[in-house]
């Protein structure tokens, strides 16, 4: 694969992954809506990580570490920052019981409205900056 498909390839899942988070919150699944915003934030910042360090991107999934070695932390807003915090840890507590259920409680409707919100405005942040250079 070219370093293009490569990009285009994360990028797709990405936008796949959001649509699955819009389903996953309309069908009452707020534990994976959580997990899928972590997920399309995950995947189009490993987009970036392809196009700005022409490289494989690490197998990581901590999303404000993520951000530093793909270049995109330094250019967060504090706002944007305090977000990827709060969707971090719904990639890896949502697998464990002991942390399901205290995020299951947490992950009302509303609040998983508000985090699929964010979760799309960060995704076109990050793809404009990928697709804007060439």
């Amino acid at each position: 694969m070219t370093t293009d498909e490569k990009i285009s390839y994360w990028i797709k899942l990405s936008n796949e992954d959001l649509k699955i988070a819009k389903t996953m919150l309309e069908n009452n699944y707020h534990l994976y809506t959580g997990f899928m915003c972590h997920q399309v934030i995950e995947k189009i910042m490993k987009a970036g990580y392809e196009k700005f360090k022409n490289d494989t991107p690490p197998y990581i999934h901590d999303l404000p570490r993520l951000a530093k070695v793909a270049g995109f932390y330094d250019s967060f807003t504090e706002e944007q920052k305090l977000f990827l915090n709060t969707i971090n840890p719904l990639n890896i507590e949502a697998r464990y019981p002991d942390y399901k259920e205290q995020l299951a409680k947490a992950l009302t409707n509303e609040r998983c409205e508000l985090l699929l919100q964010q979760t799309k405005l960060l995704q076109q942040w990050i793809k404009e900056k990928i697709l804007s250079v060439k």
